[in-house]
């Protein structure tokens, strides 16, 4: 008997009221908004049925709309992305929701399709997410740029801001990229729970799913994503997509 094809959901949070940045998904980039660069790059993944934007608030819901894509207002309430995705599929009937964030404007739809594919092929893997190759010294260092290091199996032993593993002998880094693809009962049962010490110090939440004994398939790819969490990484990206495209 064929097995059914999951309905598979990309849900796009933005939120306006970002501290370092406020208005973000509204930034214009080469005659766009982000928020739009981020769904129309989304849209062409070729294993997402649908993409939804959750947002808190009226002026990205309505831009959105200008542009046609699909929206839904959420509470004002949400203290993360996770919750604004799950109040945004609860009552939508699918099978895989994948987070993908709405600050990283030129984000490759081939990453999208390789975090989802280890979903279609291993039905014990309830959450999987993507991570690229460290070259740069400096970003090894960063805190702000989140380190993964992973088993023999590709699922996530721990992630840290802090420079992991240790390089008493030479070691490969790999930088986690914020993309994340769930079941949707797990999602909502990972929402639920509440936050862990680890999460708490590190400030990451990924590590709740770890902390609670669940497993994360971290899945490597070629081409890293740039994201955009102030202004100057709005000048750095455009600069980056300049010479991308002469």
């Amino acid at each position: 008997m064929r097995r059914k094809k999951p309905y598979i959901i990309g849900v796009i949070p933005a939120r306006y009221a970002s501290t370092r940045f406020p208005g973000k998904p509204l930034a214009e980039i080469f005659g766009k908004p982000m928020i739009q660069r981020v769904y129309e790059n989304s849209k062409k993944s070729k294993l997402l049925n649908e993409i939804i934007i959750a947002t808190d608030d009226k002026r990205i819901f309505d831009t959105a709309k200008k542009f046609g894509g699909k929206i839904v207002l959420t509470s004002k309430k949400h203290k993360s992305g996770t919750d604004r995705i799950c109040e945004a599929v609860k009552n939508i009937k699918c099978d895989i929701v994948v987070n993908i964030q709405g600050d990283e404007p030129f984000i490759n739809a081939e990453n999208i399709d390789r975090a989802i594919a280890p979903m279609l092929n291993d039905s014990r893997v309830l959450v999987s997410t993507i991570a690229v190759k460290i070259d740069n010294t400096a970003d090894i260092r960063n805190p702000n740029k989140v380190k993964v290091i992973f088993d023999k199996n590709n699922f996530a032993l721990y992630f840290s801001r802090s420079i992991i593993p240790f390089e008493r002998n030479r070691a490969q880094y790999y930088k986690h990229i914020g993309l994340y693809v769930y079941r949707k009962k797990s999602l909502l049962e990972f929402a639920k729970m509440k936050r862990t010490k680890l999460e708490i110090a590190e400030e990451l939440e990924q590590l709740r799913i770890l902390e609670n004994g669940y497993k994360i398939k971290v899945v490597e790819v070629k081409e890293d994503s740039i994201s955009v969490d102030t202004p100057s990484d709005l000048k750095k990206i455009k600069i980056h997509y300049k010479r991308r495209h002469n």
